[in-house]
C-alpha cells in the first residue's frame, strides 16, 4: 500500500469543548455561511455531526469540513479480521474477585496501532448508546497506508510506552505518556508510532461524549483547566494511492479500499473536533485538615448518564501531591463502591500498592468488591509520622470508573499476563483487636 506523506503538525488552539475555525490554506473558509454553492479552492462542504441536530445547544457537537473529497468516497466494506478486539464482553456470571494484570506483552512481528488492540473488559453496548469498551494496546509499528474510526463510540486513549502521532481528519496530535488524546466518533485518524514499540490504554465510551465536571463548591477554578486542552489547527494530506479504511461499527470491524488518504481536510470550523490534555496540568485538590476526601476530587473527564450526579464513564487520576491530613489514614482507604473501577498505572508506583502493580498494568474491582492498600501499605501508613507531610511524587496512575459492572473478556480472564495470585497482597493482614477488658 502506498504511503501518503506524513502530515505536518500545524499547532493547537487552547480551550475545552470551544468554536473553533482552523484552515491550511488561507481563504478556505466561507464567511457567514457553511454550505455556499462553490467552496473555495474546488474542495467540498462536509457537516461531520457528533450529536442529534436537535440536541441543546449546550450540547450540541458538529464541525463543518472543507475537504478535497467527501467521504463517502471508499468501496464496499467487508469483514476485517482482528480477534482481539471486539465488544465480546463476558456472558453469563461474572467473577466478583478482584483482578490485575501485568503490563501487555509487546509485540515481536511488526502490529501497527489496530493490530495491536487488545480488549480487556467493557459493559453495555455501542447499540444501546451507553457503556464503555475498555482495551490496551501494544504496538510496534506505524499505520502504513491503513486509516480508522470507530462509530461505535469517542476513544479516550492513554500511552503509557512510546509517543502517538495521530494525524487525523482534523489536523495532528502527537500524546506522549502523561497525556492523554480523545478521537470523537467517527473521525477517521492513522497512528505513527515516532519512538518504536509502545504501549497503552484505550476506554472506547459508547455514551455521552466526555465533558469537565462542575465544580461545585471547589469554585471557579481547579482540578481540569478549560484551556489545557489542546485541539490540532487544520493540517491535510493530498494522496492519491492504494489505501484501506478499517471501521468499528456494532462491535465488528470492517475494511474497505480508498484511492485516496481521507485527512484531505483543508479546513474546518466547529465544536466536534479531537484533543489532547497533559495529566500534568491537572490541579489536584485535597484535604488539609483530617480524613481522605472521596476520589472524585481527582475527576478530570465524565461522560454523563441519565441519572443526574452518576457517570456512563468518569476518567479520575491520582497524580503527584502532598498528603497532609492529621490523625488520619493518609492512602486510600478500603472500600466496596457502587461503581465498578478500571485502574491503570502509566508511570512510576501506585500509593496503595507496595509491588506487583507496574507501569502498563491493570486491575479491576467491580461493584462492592473489596479493595484497598495491601498489607505492607497498610502497615507502614498505620505507623507513618504524620507530623510531617508525604509527598507523592514521581507518579501517575488513573482509573475508568463506571456505574455499571465492568466485565472482563474471556481472552482477558485466560491471559497469560494475569496475576492469579492478585488476591494474596491483602493475605498478610493482621488481626488487631484488642477488646476492651
Amino acid at each position: 500500500m502506498t504511503e501518503p506523506s506524513t502530515s505536518r503538525i500545524a499547532g493547537y488552539l487552547s480551550g475545552f469543548g470551544n468554536e473553533f475555525a482552523t484552515e491550511a490554506e488561507p481563504g478556505t473558509l466561507p464567511v457567514g455561511q457553511n454550505s455556499p454553492q462553490r467552496v473555495a479552492h474546488g474542495l467540498y462542504a462536509e457537516q461531520l455531526s457528533g450529536t442529534a441536530f436537535t440536541a441543546p445547544r449546550s450540547e450540541n457537537r458538529r464541525s463543518w469540513l472543507y475537504r478535497i473529497r467527501p467521504a463517502a468516497m471508499h468501496g464496499s466494506f467487508e469483514p476485517f479480521d482482528q480477534p482481539r478486539f471486539h465488544d465480546d464482553f463476558l456472558h453469563g456470571p461474572v467473577t466478583p474477585d478482584q483482578l490485575r494484570w501485568n503490563p501487555s506483552p509487546l509485540p515481536e512481528a511488526p502490529t501497527d496501532f489496530v493490530e495491536g488492540l487488545f480488549t480487556v473488559a467493557g459493559n453495555g453496548s455501542a447499540g444501546a448508546q451507553q457503556g464503555v469498551g475498555i482495551h490496551v494496546y501494544a504496538a510496534n509499528a506505524s499505520m502504513r497506508g491503513r486509516f480508522f474510526y470507530s462509530a461505535d463510540g469517542e476513544l479516550l486513549i492513554v500511552p503509557q510506552q512510546g509517543r502517538l502521532r495521530i494525524a487525523t481528519e482534523m489536523g495532528v496530535i502527537e500524546a506522549e505518556p502523561q497525556e492523554i488524546a480523545v478521537i470523537p466518533r467517527g473521525v477517521r485518524f492513522r497512528v505513527e508510532l515516532p519512538d518504536g514499540p509502545s504501549r497503552g490504554y484505550v476506554c472506547e465510551n459508547f455514551g455521552a461524549q466526555l465533558r469537565l465536571p462542575d465544580l461545585g463548591p471547589i469554585g471557579a477554578n481547579g482540578l481540569a483547566n478549560p484551556r489545557d486542552f489542546l485541539t490540532p489547527q487544520a493540517a491535510y494530506e493530498d494522496a492519491e494511492g492504494e489505501f484501506e479504511l478499517v471501521a468499528k461499527f456494532q462491535g465488528h470491524l470492517w475494511r474497505a479500499r480508498l484511492g485516496h488518504s481521507p485527512l484531505d481536510v483543508v479546513a474546518w470550523h466547529g465544536n466536534y473536533a479531537p484533543y489532547k490534555y497533559d495529566l500534568r496540568r491537572f490541579n489536584a485538590i485535597g484535604s488539609i485538615s483530617f480524613d481522605h476526601p472521596d476520589p472524585s476530587i481527582f475527576l478530570v473527564l465524565t461522560s454523563p448518564s441519565d441519572t443526574p450526579g452518576v457517570g456512563n464513564m468518569d476518567l479520575a487520576i491520582f497524580p503527584p501531591r502532598w498528603l497532609v491530613a492529621q490523625h488520619t489514614f493518609r492512602p486510600p482507604w478500603f472500600h466496596r463502591n457502587v461503581a465498578s473501577e478500571f485502574m491503570g498505572l502509566v508511570h512510576g508506583a501506585y500509593d496503595a500498592k507496595a509491588e506487583g502493580f507496574a507501569p502498563g498494568g491493570c486491575s479491576l474491582h467491580n461493584c462492592m468488591t473489596g479493595h484497598g492498600p495491601d498489607a505492607a501499605t497498610f502497615e507502614k501508613a498505620s505507623s507513618a509520622d504524620l507530623s510531617k507531610p508525604d509527598v507523592i511524587a514521581d507518579t501517575m496512575a488513573f482509573m475508568f470508573e463506571t456505574r455499571a459492572a465492568i466485565r472482563p473478556t474471556r481472552q482477558a480472564l485466560d491471559a497469560g499476563h494475569r496475576q492469579r495470585d492478585y488476591q494474596a497482597c491483602w493475605a498478610g493482614l493482621k488481626k488487631h483487636f484488642a477488646p476492651p477488658r
